[in-house]
């Protein structure tokens, strides 16, 4: 089993007012590594820029045949820069990377990329 770091660059910038855009140019994505081995552990590093609105950073990996996510609870423009995702066992396909920090009523800004897990992932 090979592993490999995924990282996300997430910039949010809480005084920034953007009408109905997930604003691209205030996102960074930051792959370190494209291909993973099946079954693939993906640690994932995401940046996320404190900011008073800030209450949940949500990760997501998606293929065609497979999906998965995690949440972080963020406490506003007190929460640390950098955090931590590990998707363990990702099987074999093509996937679409997400984070978004969202927050009570909003996505706040969103981060994406891909990376490919190949080989045959054994049937259970």
């Amino acid at each position: 089993m090979r592993t490999a770091i995924v990282t996300i660059g997430l910039v949010v910038l809480g005084a920034l007012s953007v009408p109905q855009s997930p604003a691209k140019e205030i996102v960074e994505i930051k792959l370190h590594g494209y291909y993973f081995a099946a079954p693939a552990t993906v640690p994932i590093t995401v940046a996320v820029e404190p900011g008073e609105k800030n209450r949940i950073l949500v990760v997501e990996v998606d293929s065609e045949d497979y999906f998965r996510s995690s949440g972080v609870e963020l406490d506003g423009d007190r929460e640390k820069r950098l955090h931590s995702v590990e998707f363990k066992s990702l099987p074999a396909g093509e996937y679409t990377l997400r984070a978004e920090v969202r927050s009570k009523t909003e996505v706040l800004g969103t981060a994406t990329g891909a990376l490919v897990v190949t080989g045959i992932t054994p049937e259970r």
